[in-house]
């Protein structure tokens, strides 16, 4: 019999972890929350060590994601496209900023090629990016896959401002943790 279902979810403590009711104002505060995911759901077993989170014009929180690859045996449940994929559902549109509303997308670290094209089509207006891209493959195993060479010029041709180097010290000592740790989950 064929699969015609696929179920994704983020791990129950997201709930206890994430207040929706508070404002994020600044580009800190907002990839502060993603790492702060991204080391939770490797201190409780729960997925690899990324996060994102999509923020609204006024700051507040539409979506969060977690890295849920290995719990869901799913490769495109990335932290970025969980996040995605729940601000889609929950606003019922498959481009966020279709109706001229502005967001935000937070990441632990750099979006992967995968994550990287789906933020392509997303409708975020800026990506915020704590480690990059060769943090991730230096302190973990991960490969991340090709990207453009000029993979900043081609989001911001599309209208999605970058900027990376947020808090990537803290967003490097969670990858660190998790590369230390030798699991993989």
């Amino acid at each position: 019999m064929l699969y015609a279902q696929i179920h994704l979810t983020l791990p129950a403590w997201v709930h206890d972890a994430v207040d929706t009711t508070t404002t994020y104002p600044g580009d800190e505060a907002k990839v502060g929350l993603a790492i702060e995911l991204s080391a939770r759901n490797i201190d409780l077993a729960t997925g690899g060590p990324f996060g994102a989170v999509v923020f609204d014009g006024d700051d507040r929180i539409v979506s969060v994601g977690t890295n849920r690859v290995v719990p869901h045996t799913c490769s495109v449940a990335h932290a970025e496209m969980m996040a995605y994929m729940t601000a889609q559902q929950r606003l019922q549109r498959f481009r966020l900023n279709e109706d001229g509303s502005r967001f935000v997308l937070a990441t632990s670290s750099q979006p992967c090629c995968q994550c990287y094209g789906a933020t392509v089509w997303a409708g975020i207006d800026e990506l915020l990016i704590g480690a990059r891209s060769e943090d991730v493959e230096e302190l973990t195993p991960f490969d991340e896959g090709p990207l453009p060479t000029d993979w900043i010029g081609e989001l911001e041709r599309r209208g999605i401002a970058v900027r990376r180097d947020i808090l990537r010290d803290r967003a490097r000592e969670v990858l660190r943790r998790y590369g230390e740790s030798g699991v993989a989950y």
